[in-house]
């Protein structure tokens, strides 16, 4: 496993869970590790055999910020 993210903000847990879910669904496994002291933040790691394509689905994420997140699941729950 290699770590691809660190979060160390307030809200840094939601952050990784979200994270961890867009991996996911895009058929990366990912693991979400804590500090059980929320100060010191979460990393996200993954396979090292996914590493660039999750990488790319991050960075991905990342650039498009939580309105295209939000948007994005807006479009999953007309679809369903």
């Amino acid at each position: 496993m290699v770590t691809l993210y660190t979060a160390n903000a307030v809200d840094s847990e939601v952050e990784s869970s979200v994270l961890k879910s867009l991996l996911e669904s895009n058929g990366i496994p990912a693991l979400v590790i804590g500090s059980p002291y929320p100060n010191l933040g979460y990393q996200i790691q993954v396979p090292r055999a996914e590493a660039e394509e999750a990488r790319r689905l991050l960075e991905e994420a990342l650039a498009a910020g939580p309105e295209a997140a939000a948007e994005a699941e807006s479009q999953s729950e007309e679809g369903n």
